[in-house]
C-alpha cells in the first residue's frame, strides 16, 4: 500500500463523528487543500493546497479496518475534497471495505464532481452566498467561479441522490435579505433540504458581537418563511 501513500493529501482525521453524515457513525477525512479562502472558514490551516501532511492513506486504511462494525461511512470533507485528483480512487477502496461515502463540497470542479457522483450516497453542499457574482466572490476570499457552483449543485440535484445545502450566516458578509434571496433560488431549482449555519467569530475577528451572529435565528418571521420554503428546515447553532 506503500504506493498509495500519496493518493490523495490528508489534512486530519475525525475518528468518530455522528453531525457530519445524517444518521450515520462517520469517520471524517479532512482533505488538505481549498482553492477559496473564506473570511469566515474555521479550518484555515487546511487551505494551502502544498502543505504535506504526515497522515498517509495506509494510517486511514487501517483506521477503518479496526473501526468494521463500530462506523458506519466515510465523509470526505475539507478544505475542499474535489480538489484532490486521486479521490474517485480513494472513495472507491473505502467502499470496497463496506464503508459507504459521504461528501462535503462547495461544487469548485464540477468535472470532478461529475466523476464522482454514483460513488457517495450522501452530499452537503455549502452555499455561500446569493447566486451573485460579486457577493459570492467576497464570501469565498475573491476566488469562487459562480458558473461551476451552479452547474454542481445542478449536478447533485440531478443524480438524485440524498443532500443538504446549508449557509454559514457571517454577518460581515450576509444580511437578512440575503437569505431570502438564497432561499427562493435554492426553492426554484428543487432543493429540498436547506439550514443555517451559525458564525462563530475566528479568532482574527475581534469586532463581531454575539448578537450580530444570533439577529438570523432571532428573526421568527425569517426561519418561518424558511420552514414553509423547504421540506425539511433546521438552525444549527
Amino acid at each position: 500500500m506503500a504506493d498509495k501513500d500519496n493518493l490523495v493529501n490528508i489534512g486530519d482525521i475525525e475518528k468518530f463523528s455522528i453531525v457530519d453524515f445524517p444518521s450515520k457513525i462517520a469517520v471524517v477525512v479532512f482533505m488538505q487543500g481549498c482553492p477559496w479562502h473564506c473570511p469566515f472558514c474555521y479550518n484555515q490551516s487546511l487551505q494551502n493546497p502544498y502543505l504535506k501532511s504526515e497522515i498517509k492513506w495506509s494510517k486511514l486504511l487501517n483506521l477503518l479496518e479496526n473501526r468494521k462494525g463500530l462506523v458506519d461511512a466515510v465523509v470526505f470533507s475539507g478544505g475542499e475534497p474535489l480538489m484532490q485528483n486521486g479521490l474517485g480512487e480513494a472513495i472507491d477502496m473505502v467502499r470496497q471495505k463496506g464503508f459507504e461515502v459521504g461528501l462535503h463540497t462547495g461544487g469548485y470542479r464540477p468535472e470532478a464532481l461529475q466523476k464522482i457522483i454514483d460513488k457517495v450516497i450522501w452530499i452537503g453542499f455549502d452555499i455561500k452566498a446569493p447566486f451573485d457574482e460579486e457577493l459570492y466572490k467576497k464570501a469565498t476570499g475573491g476566488a469562487a467561479d459562480l458558473d461551476k457552483v451552479k452547474k454542481s449543485l445542478k449536478i447533485v440535484i440531478d443524480s438524485g441522490i440524498a443532500f443538504e445545502c446549508r449557509t454559514t450566516c457571517d454577518p460581515r458578509i450576509l444580511r437578512i435579505d440575503d437569505i431570502y434571496k438564497i432561499a427562493d433560488k435554492l426553492s426554484a431549482m428543487g432543493v429540498k433540504e436547506y439550514y443555517l449555519q451559525k458564525y462563530r467569530p475566528i479568532p482574527s475577528d475581534k469586532k463581531t458581537t454575539e448578537d450580530e451572529c444570533d439577529k438570523f435565528f432571532q428573526d421568527e418571521k425569517l426561519l418561518q418563511y424558511l420552514r414553509n420554503k423547504f421540506l425539511r428546515f433546521e438552525v444549527r447553532k
